[in-house]
């Protein structure tokens, strides 16, 4: 599934962030929507006046400006944002009120994916972020309700973490086997007349139909060629993860009613039974399930039938034990040593409290996102391979060996030691990882250095859950 891999594309830490700021988000909107219940809102045939009111509007602005990002196609970034929406925010407001207003093409932006590939983003303008992120405050409260308890993507007060549990939790009680779906190309294969057909059962504003469609349907600018969307909902707009959550609702009622247990993160769902003779039934129905109603492609070839332990589940995995234990799978720990390794490039030419500055972001980040874990090994082993990279850059700077000598002596090695060491003919990881640059440059010195432990940190947050 893609779920996992759309999070950390920045990291896992911008995810737990985006995470925050959608509950937030939910919370605020709830205010700025206090006087409308849900009931009226679905009722409301102006629901677009709803959209354009001042209090909602100053909302979505700061939740954008807030969020930051890159420009779209108009080239219009935050320092200029707010200028541009004195001047023309009079004539947008009066086209989305008369229903007239067409929203600009998305600029495509293509992320490398952790396994090899790309995965394509639409990145709209700002001012069309803002549009977006008004009906999502509008539209989310009318639509939560519907959403499954087993749904925990991109909604206010819920998260992977949130997932990660409920996923241990069925295993626990002797659901050992995974049935593990991935959607091909989900967000660009979404079937435009299908989740306009559900978004027209709760939303009786033809003004906001029409505008939803536009989105679904604009164009997508790269190298200044635009290409016509006729299915999909580009990643990238405020608006689509909500529209994902309610296309994939009719899964999750599916599921619902064939009395499965199951975990659905935005398009990345597990389902979990007894048997692997169940796994296959259940992934033959689901899939014939999918194809049918909503028009959804399963890739095979990376979907399976199996233990939990042998799958991921958004970066995690779990033991085999009767009671199991969360870990950290090994793409992750992959992804984060690779991570480092683009980081460390280049390191001989600053400073080692410059490189740690530059790490200690990303290892906090990524051990806030993996403090569920239970097996501390890995992280052990983390810890010691960046000290070890982190040597190695001291080794490589030093360059000569009588410099070599004269630090490891500054760092209380004994002269005869020091020297013998310095002279000994290996290589730098090698040298690194021996026994007179561990002694030299223990623990205790990058501690003092600032070096976020993975393991110390990870004990520290799980001590305050």
């Amino acid at each position: 599934m893609k779920a996992e891999e759309t999070r950390q594309v920045t990291t896992q830490a911008e995810e737990l962030a985006q995470n925050a700021g959608r509950a937030a988000m939910g919370a605020e909107a709830d205010v700025t929507t206090r006087l409308r219940t849900k009931a009226e809102l679905e009722q409301a045939s102006e629901l677009m006046d709803v959209v354009c009111e001042r209090g909602n509007l100053k909302l979505a602005y700061q939740r954008v400006v807030e969020n930051k990002g890159a420009a779209g196609v108009d080239g219009i970034g935050i320092a200029g944002f707010k200028d541009h929406l004195k001047q023309h925010w009079p004539t947008i407001k009066a086209k989305l009120l008369a229903g007239d207003y067409m929203p600009q093409s998305v600029r495509r932006v293509d992320i490398p994916k952790p396994q090899g590939g790309v995965r394509t983003l639409g990145i709209p303008t700002l001012t069309d972020r803002m549009i977006q992120q008004a009906l999502h405050q509008v539209l989310s409260p009318i639509f939560e309700a519907e959403f499954s308890e087993s749904s925990y993507g991109f909604r206010p007060g819920r998260n992977a973490h949130q997932a990660v549990k409920a996923a241990k939790q069925y295993v626990a009680e002797g659901r050992r086997v995974v049935v593990d779906m991935d959607l091909e190309k989900f967000f660009d294969r979404v079937n435009h007349d299908l989740l306009m057909e559900k978004l027209s059962k709760k939303i009786s504003d033809g003004r906001v139909l029409r505008l939803i469609r536009r989105y679904l349907e604009a164009g997508m600018m790269a190298a200044g060629i635009v290409s016509p969307r006729t299915e999909g909902t580009p990643q990238g707009g405020p608006l689509s993860p909500l529209l994902s959550n309610i296309l994939l609702t009719e899964l999750d009622r599916e599921l619902e009613r064939r009395g499965h247990a199951f975990c659905r993160y935005a398009d990345d769902c597990n389902i979990y039974v007894r048997s692997q003779q169940a796994g296959e039934r259940v992934m033959a129905s689901i899939t014939r399930f999918l194809a049918d109603t909503l028009k959804l492609t399963v890739n095979m070839a990376k979907s399976a039938v199996a233990h939990p332990w042998k799958r991921k589940f958004l970066g995690y995995s779990l033991t085999w034990h009767k009671a199991p234990k969360l870990k950290i799978a090994p793409t992750s720990l992959k992804r984060l040593e690779d991570k480092i390794r683009e980081v460390l490039k280049g390191a001989r030419g600053r400073s080692l409290t410059t490189v740690i500055t530059e790490l200690n972001p990303i290892l906090r980040g990524w051990t806030a996102y993996f403090k569920l874990t239970e097996t501390k090994k890995a992280l052990e082993e983390l810890d010691g391979w960046i000290r070890h990279k982190l040597r190695c850059i001291l080794w490589r700077q030093w360059k000569r060996p009588y410099t070599r000598a004269t630090n490891l002596i500054k760092a209380g090695l004994t002269e005869e030691r020091a020297f013998r060491s310095a002279f000994n003919q290996r290589g730098p990881w090698w040298n690194s990882g021996a026994c007179h640059m561990n002694q030299a440059f223990p623990k205790s010195f990058f501690d003092r250095l600032g070096l976020v432990s993975l393991l110390d940190t990870m004990r520290r947050l799980q001590c305050v859950q």
